[in-house]
């Protein structure tokens, strides 16, 4: 078993160049390889969601970042993308289940403060999503994808919240399904920095 997790720690560091080399496949291919050697393990399904994410395969990556949560619930990171997939395809309700963990951690939990700031806006209270956005941002110093994110969903509720109070027809108000394509664009522009991928540094190897 000490081997195998060895192998699949070394196979996720080549995995991850791929990544950041643009390589879907050869990435896929490669935590795929690692989560046959641990399958116990979440990380490997964290980074193979991360990877179908990117590429906008979104029902794939759904479902592999579901089984890293049922593998690992303490991945939080895998928790919000989960989340943040279901919440941005219209299914606010299962975000919000599937946040609840997020919703428990203490205050000074920048994916706490998140959480917080997608259930403020689900109740049109931009002052309060933009408060926990940035307090997210200011707790948040290790995960820049993650910041430039969330940033952009500040911009973008300042953007419709100073402009007319009700909307001309066919301008888009802020809702969770107006958010998804800056971040997931910006994620195209930037692959190896986005927000999946590069909070891996933070959970360690694959055991």
């Amino acid at each position: 078993m000490t081997d195998n997790i060895a192998v699949a720690d070394d196979l996720i560091k080549r995995g991850m160049v791929a990544s950041q080399a643009d390589q879907v496949e050869e990435a896929l291919s490669i935590f795929q390889q690692a989560a046959g050697l641990v399958p116990n393990s979440g990380l490997p399904h964290f980074l193979i969601g991360a990877e179908l994410a990117q590429a906008g395969r979104m029902d794939e990556a759904e479902a592999a970042f579901a089984t890293a949560v049922v593998l690992a619930p303490e991945l939080d990171m895998a928790r919000y993308q989960l989340g943040l997939i279901q919440f941005t395809s219209g299914r606010v309700p299962l975000a919000l289940v599937t946040w609840e963990p997020l919703f428990q951690r203490p205050p000074e939990n920048g994916l706490q403060r998140v959480v917080h700031g997608f259930a403020a806006l689900t109740q049109d209270d931009f002052d309060a999503a933009k408060a926990c956005f940035r307090e997210a941002i200011s707790l948040n110093r290790d995960n820049e994808a993650l910041n430039r994110d969330l940033q952009m969903l500040l911009d973008r509720i300042d953007d419709q919240t100073q402009g007319p109070a009700h909307p001309e027809a066919g301008e888009q108000a802020v809702t969770p399904s107006a958010v998804s394509p800056e971040a997931t664009e910006a994620a195209e522009e930037e692959p190896g920095l986005h927000v999946l991928l590069s909070n891996y540094q933070h959970h360690g190897p694959a055991h």
